[in-house]
């Protein structure tokens, strides 16, 4: 969905979770174009854009403009499972509604 050189398109699928026990702390992601564990491994460390909208203006800290834009930002930490979802760490944690959204991969910082 999101066509950039600077980033790259993720679905949340979801929240870390056991049988019975579900971390929100902890977002998984399903990267475009990432289907094994071994492609994850370009994208550890890589921050992560949740952009949604709210309900009323707010003053943006960087562009000084009223918009109803928002973001949560939030860093990819490690591969989950062997078929190229990743895990996320938010700086705050993902809304539910944010579960099958498209979140923004920012190919920065490298780590070649």
């Amino acid at each position: 969905a999101v066509v950039s050189t600077q980033s790259t398109g993720a679905i949340v699928t979801g929240y870390k979770r056991g049988l019975r026990n579900q971390h929100s702390s902890i977002s998984l992601l399903k990267i475009e174009g990432v289907d094994t564990k071994g492609d994850t491994e370009f994208y550890h460390g890589k921050r992560v854009a949740y952009i949604y909208r709210g309900q009323k203006a707010r003053k943006n800290k960087v562009t000084k403009r009223e918009t109803k834009l928002r973001v949560i930002w939030g860093k990819i930490r490690r591969a989950h499972g062997s078929s190229g979802l990743v895990r996320a760490s938010f700086r705050t944690n993902l809304p539910p509604k944010a579960i099958g959204a498209t979140v923004r991969v920012m190919l920065y910082p490298s780590r070649v």
